[in-house]
């Protein structure tokens, strides 16, 4: 039995060290719409060309792929206002996508799914502008390059960027304009590299036709550089969402394959979502990579889920180098489940953070960021909730861990802009941020 005196002790210590708890995710930047320094001169220019075909010469035969997205509820009603209007601005029709943060500049992206966007890859001048809760944004590299109509060679449409250890800015043009009832690829689908350190765009390479038809489903990337010193070396790995695919792209010589895998599919019993009072179902397939730290053999896990569904799974990056093992029918053991998170813990964009050993998940049905530390077990029970809000969180939509381990997070209330109406006089958009070792801090995950 505890002693009186022992038990006094206790109390005071607990008076006068008070509970430390973790502060959760920071907000940064809130707006209601999105604005920019340079919107454009609201030529009609900016609207698609008719003549346009819907996809590339020679693909008109192949299979047209859709998904539970493509009828959304409720979608002409709200838009056929503003999908008539030649406008090269329009508010309401601007929803950001990504957040990648710099050395003082955040990456914003502003994907074409509607018309009246001004420029689809944009920074926040964080020295500027950092101050501003309600910051515009600069079209990047320069308003000339996002000029779709402008140049066969400018940009269309970017979902997600991300940074590599060589200071490149890399991410995928998708090279089509969704809009409802109009959707059109109008460019082949691109891979993109931009020397951070100048700004100078340093690589495109065009998608071949034979590795995929569209770039629907091409949102986001990952890079896998051996060394600071081998930057010649990298990989991408690219989910594919629509096709339920990964491709792997080699830089030194432009080679590029296709895995294709039953874990890359959606999760039927995932797909059913409630998020922001919407209720809907996706069938959104492989959607997010990361990847794990380096083995003693200088190998490196490849972690990565589907967006409908709860589970996670991985793959070594010596199976994925290898472009013979894509034309392999039977992959054997080589790519492996983790787990599960648990219920209604769908995610769309995930990163490791080495300095903690710890996955961050971008988790869009509890509207916050969760965790896994990598060395503990994978089960619901050693996942943790790092913030989670459903009024001011409304679906992640992306997250990534900047070089001085600062996690990024952008909210944007996707499925009511889908589904229903945004309320133009709310915040509709964030950006949040928080230090990994603050995230983690008193969750399962330390």
């Amino acid at each position: 039995m505890m002693s009186r005196s022992l038990f006094l002790l206790l109390l005071k210590l607990l008076v006068v060290v008070p509970f430390v708890a973790a502060d959760g995710m920071i907000e940064v930047f809130k707006w209601k719409q999105m604005d920019y320094y340079n919107r454009g001169d609201g030529s009609a220019s900016r609207r698609p060309d008719p003549s346009v075909p819907f996809v590339f010469p020679g693909s008109r035969g192949k299979r047209n792929v859709t998904t539970s997205r493509d009828i959304p509820v409720g979608i002409g009603t709200r838009n056929s206002i503003a999908d008539n209007n030649t406008d090269s601005y329009i508010p309401y029709n601007n929803v950001p996508m990504g957040a990648t943060h710099f050395r003082g500049r955040l990456f914003v992206t502003m994907p074409r799914r509607r018309v009246g966007i001004p420029s689809t890859l944009n920074y926040i001048d964080m020295r500027r502008d950092g101050a501003k809760r309600t910051p515009m944004l600069y079209a990047y590299p320069n308003f000339e390059l996002n000029q779709f109509n402008n140049s066969a060679r400018n940009l269309v449409s970017v979902y997600r960027t991300t940074v590599d250890a060589c200071y490149r800015l890399w991410f995928i043009d998708t090279g089509m304009l969704e809009y409802p009832n109009n959707r059109q690829q109008i460019r082949r689908p691109s891979i993109w590299i931009v020397d951070l350190l100048t700004d100078r765009v340093i690589k495109r390479f065009d998608i071949p036709e034979s590795i995929v038809d569209t770039g629907r489903g091409l949102a986001s990337l990952t890079i896998d550089v051996p060394s600071e010193t081998q930057c010649g070396q990298a990989h991408a790995y690219i989910p594919d969402l629509v096709n339920s695919r990964l491709y792997v792209y080699r830089l030194a010589d432009d080679g590029m394959w296709s895995f294709e895998h039953n874990y890359f599919r959606f999760d039927p019993l995932g797909g059913d979502l409630h998020i922001g009072g919407q209720s809907f179902r996706w069938d959104d397939g492989i959607f997010s990579t990361t990847l794990g730290p380096q083995q003693g053999d200088g190998s490196r896990d490849v972690y990565f889920h589907a967006m409908a569904s709860n589970n996670e799974f991985v793959v070594s990056n010596r199976v994925l180098q290898m472009e013979s093992n894509a034309a392999r029918s039977d992959h054997g053991n080589d790519f492996r489940v983790v787990g599960s998170r648990g219920q209604n813990k769908q995610s769309t964009m995930h990163a490791y953070d080495p300095r903690t050993g710890v996955i961050f998940y971008s988790e869009i049905q509890t509207n916050g960021v969760g965790c896994w530390n990598i060395n503990k077990p994978f089960s619901p029970a050693n996942h943790g909730i790092v913030d989670s809000n459903a009024e001011t969180m409304i679906y992640p939509s992306d997250l990534t861990i900047d070089e001085a381990g600062t996690i990024w997070v952008m909210t944007n209330s996707m499925p009511i802009f889908i589904y229903s109406t945004l309320d133009s006089n709310v915040f509709n958009f964030r950006i949040w941020k928080q230090d990994v070792n603050e995230a983690k801090r008193n969750t399962i995950c330390e």
